[in-house]
């Protein structure tokens, strides 16, 4: 920079301070008002939306793979895409140490590299184009963190993209930069088709990425929430031996276990004497000596931590007299004259709560699964007979009505369902209607077959 050069720029500066623009204050108040805008903008955003809660830890869930923080999630990608590359993707500390050390050098250094006196930037162009294919970087390979680079019938296609979107573009694109650092135009042409490459190529990659599994794992954040959280879990793993209200003594229907005395669940014995801590050893290590399998994942079972404390909690709010159970919304809505239930609606939440328990994979139910709509209306020893549209006689609902059925020997082949008590009225109505009007299975389905009782004219 020669003296010429110094001296424009220093009659620049003056020249804006005689504007009155200083910055203190007033560049510091800017600041100030920006960054209170954005704080407001972060309290909203936590108030109105907030952050989805997971699941309490639970050191022994070996399904949970940890993920970073999404502003991190474009080093945990470029990782990924390394490892795919051949020899040098298996040292992993070049990718780890050695690559961001460079990159950051890089930016450290471009004040150096690039000694223009200029600030506008149109004569910036190095500065700008580095950083322009870097943040384009960033942001595309955040969008496709969560692509796998091995698709699940083993295609590396996608992989391979990624890897060159995400890796051999930028990389070639800066050392032509440097290359070409003397010349603006050919540093805008190389970064803007760089930019369109990468952007071409990870769109490519975002539409042929197979669609995410949903989450099967909810968090109950309130209250009501984790009682009926509880109650469906406690309806598919503990109604079989217990009963649907806890009262069962002495188990019936459960092979291996026919005629064990057990002291209910529901009672002051177990609900006062057993702490919540205890209530989770018992269910989460089960009581082998008594024939309790282990149910907690820790020692091989199904659930987890958060899923043993809704039990408990459930437990504690629906049968313990010491507490009280805030308003916990119907198991389905009550069905008007002449309406027509659905399965989503209205069988579903029933069979969950007081079917499936038994009538699911690996249990003794004559190969009755009722875990699906299709399940319910195909499978089974007795699949013929189990459902039969418009027809009463569905075994389905002889055996919720307390009907047993027998074989031409007059022996009993279907006890009575559930084996341990009887349902309420209104569901056993349910499903009375459902059979009885042809089994729809969403609610538009129903309606159609629903009758409107037409009102009865004044005297």
């Amino acid at each position: 920079m020669n003296d010429e050069t110094k001296k424009q720029i220093q009659e620049r500066y003056e020249r804006h301070l005689d504007k009155g623009e200083r910055f203190w204050p007033d560049t510091i108040f800017k600041d100030l008002i920006m960054s209170l805008g954005i704080f407001v903008l972060l309290l909203l955003l936590a108030t109105f939306i907030g952050v989805p809660a997971e699941p309490k830890a639970d050191p022994s869930d070996t399904s949970y793979i940890p993920r970073p923080e999404w502003y991190f999630l474009f080093l945990f990608k470029f990782l990924a895409l390394y490892g795919q590359l051949p020899l040098i993707g298996k040292i992993e500390w070049l990718a780890t140490v050695l690559v961001p050390v460079i990159a950051l050098g890089v930016l450290t250094l471009i004040p150096f590299i690039e000694k223009s006196p200029q600030r506008h930037y149109s004569k910036r162009g190095l500065s700008i184009s580095i950083m322009t294919i870097m943040v384009i970087g960033i942001v595309l390979l955040t969008l496709m963190s969560e692509v796998p680079t091995v698709s699940e019938d083993g295609s590396t296609l996608l992989g391979t993209l990624q890897t060159i979107a995400g890796i051999f573009i930028p990389v070639i694109a800066y050392f032509l930069l440097f290359v070409f650092k003397s010349n603006n135009r050919l540093m805008v042409w190389t970064t803007s088709l760089v930019a369109v490459s990468m952007i071409l190529i990870s769109g490519t990659v975002l539409a042929l990425a197979p669609e995410k599994k949903a989450e099967e794992t909810e968090v109950a954040t309130t209250l009501v929430d984790q009682i009926v959280a509880g109650q469906d879990l406690y309806s598919v793993h503990c109604v079989e031996c217990h009963g649907d209200d806890g009262s069962v003594a002495i188990i019936a229907g459960v092979e291996g276990l026919e005629g064990e005395k057990i002291t209910p669940i529901n009672s002051r014995d177990v609900l006062y004497t057993i702490t919540d801590s205890a209530m989770y050893e018992v269910i989460a290590y089960g009581r082998p000596n008594a024939g309790m399998i282990p149910f907690g994942k820790t020692y091989g079972g199904e659930l987890s931590r958060s899923e043993i404390d809704y039990i408990t909690i459930f437990m504690r709010y629906s049968w313990d007299d010491r507490f009280e159970a805030p308003e916990v919304p119907e198991l389905f809505p009550p069905l008007a004259e002449g309406e027509v239930p659905s399965y989503d609606v209205h069988i579903q939440p029933i069979v969950k709560r007081y079917c499936i328990s038994c009538h699911r994979a690996g249990k003794d139910n004559n190969n009755y699964l009722m875990t699906s709509y299709e399940e319910m209306l195909a499978t089974g020893d007795n699949a013929a007979n189990n459902i039969i549209a418009g027809d009463e006689n569905s075994y389905v609902l002889q055996t919720i009505q307390e009907h047993p059925i027998l074989d031409e020997n007059g022996e009993e082949i279907i006890s009575m369902m559930p084996p341990t008590n009887a349902l309420k009225p209104n569901v056993v109505d349910v499903f009375i209607r459902w059979i009885m009007n042809g089994m729809p299975q969403t609610a538009e389905e129903a309606a159609t077959l629903s009758v409107t009782p037409e009102a009865t004219p004044a005297p």
